[in-house]
């Protein structure tokens, strides 16, 4: 079985083996061929406004707001102090300060909020000040973080903390008991160092270390089997150091086993690991009476809605996005007016938020939090220029088409307001096109709620032109990237989380979310997870991009990428693999050529290499001798027959940067890797508002451009905050040949197996992948009979391949296949 895994992902994602990026002028050449060089030059004749300087005086920089940055090379650290011993049954004296440090156990409480609510219901007259601290995937000697960010003491220090709660043990666990020796060693090297911190000033904190709790058996996932034997050692050895180090030790791995046990209908988990919202809140039960040795009373849910608000008011100010432009590299140019008013009113607004929570808790009354007290924040620096705004008519004149194709405004901002900032296109079953669209990007501030949307368009008239927007989810956060699952679900970007949408009730619209897996970077708010796709076989396939630091946990272990990655996920067994990581810029477009090479845009450091997957935090080195265009941002190939004849198997992308242009490059062979070669511009456009971000061939062959329409292009280049970013346009360009007839749109929704699966041997990669989408939403039992049928009948091996990622989606080995394939030519 092992061995029909290996070569059929080996077949399915030549990633794991060789990716072959996009970008590439060809082998061994430092200088971009001469064509590309005249094209780059042509390219002068569209001025980018954002090289040009403005007259505008640069801002002045209240020196006050520079103790709201908290960092690592400058912020203040504790004093050393005589330790304090922790005594259970705990005490709390009043207007105590509580940080909850950690991994994912505590870190999920900012979502749930059980744990606090709990602890304020118990001193209602207390006002403690409780915040979280903790970082998916943690361990007591290894929590990465973004560049220049401030450290744990830091952290601790700049809230002063009294008492701390910790969560350790389950990451450390995967080390099995080979690793327990070295774990002790650990262990007690944190928190020697932890209990003689006068984090706030005079004393040390009195300390609490909590166990993991216990993992579950569920649908294919066996984690209560694979992982609670080294739990219960690691929930041990985690006792043993808080009784030699006189700290409060809390067991909640016994009590969550238990509660497996007695309760296999009522699972505890989404994947074996991760608490849901009912296990978090059989978590605080028993870590509350384990403190206390009292039941906790009855929740106030009003009470825990407060909580959480303030939890997640926090969480932007300890762990905002754009970290690189706060704390790190890029923070020189507007980092200083861009994040420390925002720090400060955070600050403050959190401060409302427990205000609020100690009203509420004390009355028994809802007091909802008041931020009058927000000061406006600080105005930020516009030194550059921004481009001419263009309505969508008067963008389309400016655009400069090949003479051989036509193109039409598909939809834009003036025909639905809902369009505004499009980032990515999916088509579904019924022949619709989802856009995810962001308003919220590049950064939430003090007062904003993140909008963002995804929204459905239809050409109800087949007359190329979009009449019906639906809007699906409307409180998304920054959706750079989502996919369809095949049963009306979404897999979505929505930083630091990869999340699942689903529409339970069947009214249209989305309303609910699973945080899947949570931890991955956000040192960049456009270089976060995107390029969400299926591999041919089935696997969700994503990547992020350069000064990302990213830990998420799985039933399986933790996940750890550092400055790239892509991931692979497969929904069945909920495992996630990081793998191919290297250092690589902001890369945006994916696709699949017929026999499973994975062809994925690059914009700075392209080349193709073996992708083994190096030890964590090492990278394979940056290409050399392969230079790539600056700004791919998506692409497809050419197979519908309606297009000219030279272009069949090449492919058509999207560049965002210097120039703005949709382009025509040939796709070849060479004997140890694919070259690309530029051919023609499609689109080239005179006006560099034009961003396109995405690009997909449609159900009937026409060609689809997403254009992030903005007269302020780049991340690094403005303020965060620079109010001449365009929060109200977007618009979707179609492409076709002149005088072509299109093909019929292929017949998905209403298929038989049989249907979808002859849909296999079409021409048409879009086709192919809308079929086994279909197809993987079907079970087992309904697949497999007619799928070895239609196998048997099949000849060609590409279409023998399809079945081969057909078997390999439902985790159903096919030796015999596989062989067959293996000699063939």
């Amino acid at each position: 079985m092992k061995l029909f895994f290996v070569l059929a992902l080996f077949s399915s994602i030549s990633a794991l083996a060789q990716i072959s990026y996009g970008g590439k002028s060809g082998p061994g050449k430092g200088t971009l061929s001469s064509t590309n060089e005249r094209r780059e030059k042509n390219a002068t004749k569209a001025r980018d406004a954002k090289n040009s300087k403005t007259a505008r005086k640069t801002p002045s920089k209240d020196p006050n707001l520079a103790k709201y940055y908290i960092n690592r090379k400058t912020s203040p650290r504790p004093n050393k102090i005589q330790p304090v011993k922790t005594k259970l049954p705990l005490k709390i004296p009043p207007g105590s300060r509580i940080a909850l440090i950690g991994n994912l156990l505590l870190d999920a409480e900012r979502r749930f909020g059980h744990l606090e609510t709990l602890l304020h219901q118990h001193y209602p007259k207390h006002k403690l000040t409780i915040r979280n601290l903790a970082w998916p995937a943690d361990e007591v000697d290894l929590m990465p973080r973004p560049d220049n960010f401030g450290d744990l003491d830091q952290h601790l220090h700049y809230f002063k903390s009294d008492l701390i709660i910790a969560s350790y043990g389950y990451n450390e666990s995967f080390g099995g008991k080979e690793g327990l020796p070295g774990f002790r060693k650990r262990l007690d090297q944190f928190l020697s160092h932890l209990k003689t911190q006068a984090y706030n000033g005079k004393t040390a904190a009195q300390i609490i270390l909590l166990s993991p709790t216990a993992s579950e058996n569920i649908a294919a996932v066996n984690a209560g089997d694979r992982n609670n034997e080294n739990l219960a050692l690691y929930t041990q050895a985690l006792a043993e150091g808080a009784k030699k180090h006189s700290i409060g030790f809390c067991n909640v791995f016994n009590g969550t086993k238990t509660k497996i046990t007695a309760s296999k209908l009522n699972q505890r988990t989404i994947d074996g690991h991760q608490n849901n919202i009912h296990g978090h809140h059989q978590f605080a039960n028993i870590a509350f009476k384990a403190l206390f040795e009292k039941d906790p009373t009855a929740l106030n849910e009003d009470l825990r809605q407060l909580v959480v608000d303030k939890a997640t008011q926090f969480h932007y100010r300890y762990r905002p996005l754009n970290t690189f432009y706060y704390t790190g590299g890029r923070n020189k140019s507007y980092g200083y007016l861009d994040f420390l008013p925002a720090m400060r009113n955070f600050d403050l607004m959190v401060a409302n938020r427990d205000t609020a929570i100690h009203k509420t808790v004390a009355t028994g009354k809802l007091v909802n939090p008041d931020d009058s007290n927000l000061p406006k924040l600080d105005d930020v620096l516009l030194s550059r220029g921004a481009n001419k705004f263009l309505s969508p008519a008067d963008e389309l004149k400016a655009f400069k088409i090949d003479p051989r194709f036509e193109v039409n405004c598909f939809a834009s901002e003036e025909d639905f307001p809902e369009m505004a900032c499009p980032i990515q296109m999916r088509w579904d079953k019924h022949g619709r096109l989802w856009v995810s669209t962001s308003v919220t990007y590049p950064h939430v501030y003090p007062g904003q709620k993140p909008c963002d949307k995804i929204i459905i368009l239809e050409d109800t008239n087949q007359d190329g032109k979009a009449d019906k927007c639906t809007t699906w989810a409307d409180d998304l956060h920054i959706p750079l990237s989502f996919v369809l699952d095949g049963n009306g679900g979404v897999f979505c970007s929505e930083e630091p989380h990869l999340t699942h949408l689903t529409d339970t009730d069947g009214d249209g619209k989305m309303d609910h979310r699973e945080i899947v897996f949570t931890g991955f970077g956000c040192e960049d708010s456009h270089h976060a997870l995107h390029d969400f796709t299926w591999t041919p076989g089935g696997d969700l396939l994503f990547r992020e991009s350069i000064f990302h630091n990213s830990q998420t946990e799985t039933a399986y272990g933790p996940i750890r990428a550092k400055n790239s990655s892509w991931f692979l996920y497969h929904p069945s067994t909920k495992k996630l693999t990081a793998f191919g990581a290297y250092p690589n810029t902001n890369p945006w477009g994916v696709t699949f050529d017929p026999y499973g090479n994975h062809v994925a845009s690059h914009p700075v450091f392209a080349s193709t290499f073996h992708a083994t997957n190096p030890d964590y935090p090492s990278q394979h080195p940056g290409a050399r001798g392969m230079q790539a265009y600056s700004g791919v941002c998506g692409q497809d190939f050419v197979s519908h027959d309606f297009w000219p004849k030279e272009m069949q198997g090449g492919f058509i992308k999207v560049r965002y940067k210097p120039t703005n242009r949709v382009e025509f490059h040939h796709w070849n062979e060479e004997p140890a890797h694919f070259s690309e070669k530029y051919q023609f511009d499609l689109i080239f456009s005179t006006n560099l508002s034009f961003i396109p971000v995405d690009f997909r061939f449609g159900p009937r062959g026409a060609a689809y451009v997403c254009d992030w329409y903005n007269p302020v292009k780049g991340h690094a280049q403005y303020s965060l905050r620079d109010p001449r970013r365009d929060r109200k346009a977007g618009r979707i360009w179609r492409i076709i040949p002149k005088k072509a007839k299109l093909d019929s749109a292929p017949k998905i929704a209403t298929a038989s197996i049989t249907e979808l699966l002859d849909h296999l041997k079409s021409p048409h990669y879009r086709t192919r992948y809308w079929a086994k989408r279909e197809l993987r939403s079907k079970t087992s039992k309904e697949i497999l009979s007619p799928l070895l049928a239609w196998t048997k009948k099949q000849k060609i091996p590409l279409h023998l391949l399809e079945s081969l990622w057909l078997h390999q989606a439902f985790d159903q080995p096919n030796l015999e296949l596989l062989e067959k394939l293996i000699r063939s030519e």
